[in-house]
């Protein structure tokens, strides 16, 4: 088998034949009539062997039979995977042309053909060659067609030809793509306005994350990558008069990597003005149906070992009882030595020490049971810097969470706005930071500030794109189109 090296130089030297006879292997335009969708679905509208049709892709195939070269080519139009295909005939064309194409194309190439309508004997919408251009002659070859790319690495590393040659992958962000537009479709339906908010802040807000952080050379300051779509910024909009806004946007945080955890990803954050808690699981129910059947065409799923219908009746479940209920911890009364030892005996490993680690930390070995669709509901106030108490137990929040596959998978409240309770919840933040708590939520006081100035009530939610990874049961890494790597050394 020849060498990846070997194979380059044979191309180039095809490429050199091209220049011989003065063609452009690399020319900027195309005579292109149709796409191949637009070929195939108006085929039978061709009258066969009068009507010229130029088509442009990459050739996927080629195989000869003594005076006949067929060739698939693909131009990503049409249903995933879609081709056409070309057949070059002898007898029919210019002999020189003809061994001139079977001499300087490969597999991989890109090309403009020309030619008329032509059924096979087996039936197949295929096109009779006329005329042919070189668009883009490739150096080196695609993966092998009935394997792919078998190394996980290399897959992450050259996603162009794993997208390329895997037509399921290919089609999984086309649906990634229908998701969001669902879900701002539905947005827009709803009323809210689509705004756009910082990216680099000074003070991070809207979660609990460790942020990445860098340096502004105009300003001369440390600036972070925000850990949210602009919590507290879309929060200084309800301010302003504006009762209903969204944003779709990346977020950034530096943490660990996992099958639901990136650094770097997708969510979309809604602010609803005179709503509150109990409005928003109404609407974040809707929505959740609404992208599912748009998307997927269903509401049923099976992911993560679980079995969940969003058209079933989502039930609310408490925090605080569900723990108790599964380890007979009460974690509002609980001290930080009795969560320790419950959780070493449930061998459950957990990073830091503090109320709010250890709570989270139970709370997370709790949920994996839960199928859903469900509402998490009553979520302790340490563990919810930002969320207005609740009237009958000031100790838990105004707060609901998403469960689907024994994970959450999105998060909103009855947004806190008395400045005096969230200048107090952001002291205690500041405390866990300076007992060395790296995801504790940064104090921001021009938040409090403006919340002085009055916020009305207001209900906020967020979900990311690791809920399209749990409806698609992929790991959260695998629907990213290019994941962050490292580089090769």
């Amino acid at each position: 088998m020849a060498s990846i090296e070997e194979l380059r130089d044979e191309r180039l030297k095809k490429k050199v034949l091209l220049e011989e006879k003065g063609i452009n292997a690399y020319p900027s335009t195309t005579a292109q009539t149709d796409t191949i969708e637009l070929f195939k679905d108006k085929f039978s509208l061709y009258e066969v062997g009068k009507d010229a049709v130029t088509l442009a892709g990459r050739i996927m195939s080629q195989r000869g039979q003594g005076g006949l070269i067929f060739c698939d080519i693909f131009d990503g139009t049409g249903a995933s995977g879609t081709k056409a295909q070309i057949i070059l005939k002898l007898d029919e064309m210019d002999a020189d042309a003809f061994h001139f194409f079977s001499a300087v194309t490969d597999i991989g190439d890109f090309i403009e053909v020309t030619g008329t309508a032509y059924t096979t004997k087996r039936g197949e919408q295929s096109l009779f060659l006329q005329s042919w251009k070189m668009l883009t002659k490739s150096l080196l070859p695609l993966p092998e067609k009935w394997h792919g790319i078998t190394d996980p690495d290399e897959r992450y590393r050259k996603r162009y030809l794993d997208i390329l040659t895997d037509g399921d992958l290919r089609e999984l962000f086309v649906k990634k793509a229908k998701f969001w537009d669902s879900a701002r479709n539905f947005m827009k339906e709803s009323g809210f306005l689509e705004v756009e908010t910082p990216t680099l802040e000074v003070t991070t807000g809207g979660a609990e994350a460790n942020p990445f952080k860098t340096h502004h050379d105009d300003f001369d300051m440390d600036v972070y990558l925000r850990i949210s779509v602009g919590e507290l910024w879309q929060k200084r909009l309800m301010a302003a008069g504006f009762p209903k806004t969204f944003e779709i946007g990346r977020v950034y945080r530096n943490e660990g990597s996992s099958s639901d955890h990136l650094q770097e990803f997708t969510n979309l954050e809604f602010y609803w003005a005179y709503a509150d808690y109990e409005k928003g699981m109404k609407l974040v129910e809707r929505l959740y149906k609404h992208i599912a059947q748009e998307t997927f065409g269903t509401t049923a799923f099976t992911t993560r070992g679980h079995s969940f219908d969003l058209a079933d009746e989502w039930r609310k479940v408490d925090y605080v009882g569900e723990i108790e209920r599964q380890t007979g911890i009460n974690v509002l009364d609980a001290t930080e030595t009795d969560m320790k030892k419950k959780l070493d005996e449930l061998a459950v490993k957990y990073v830091g020490e503090n109320i709010e680690r250890l709570t989270d930390s139970l709370w997370k070995y709790c949920r994996k049971s839960i199928s859903g669709p469900a509402f998490l509901v009553r979520v302790p106030k340490i563990v919810s810097p930002l969320a207005k108490a609740c009237v009958d137990d000031p100790r838990v929040t105004e707060r609901f969470q998403i469960l689907l596959a024994g994970s959450e998978v999105g998060n909103g409240f009855s947004e806190l706005n008395d400045p005096e309770e969230q200048r107090a919840r952001f002291n205690l933040q500041q405390t866990l930071i300076d007992r060395g708590d790296k995801e504790a939520m940064m104090p921001e006081w021009e938040f409090v500030e403006m919340l002085e100035h009055g916020m009305p009530p207001t209900c906020g939610f967020g979900f990311g794109e690791r809920l399209f990874a749990f409806l698609v049961d992929k790991p959260l890494r695998e629907t990213q189109t290019f994941p962050l790597l490292k580089p090769r050394e």
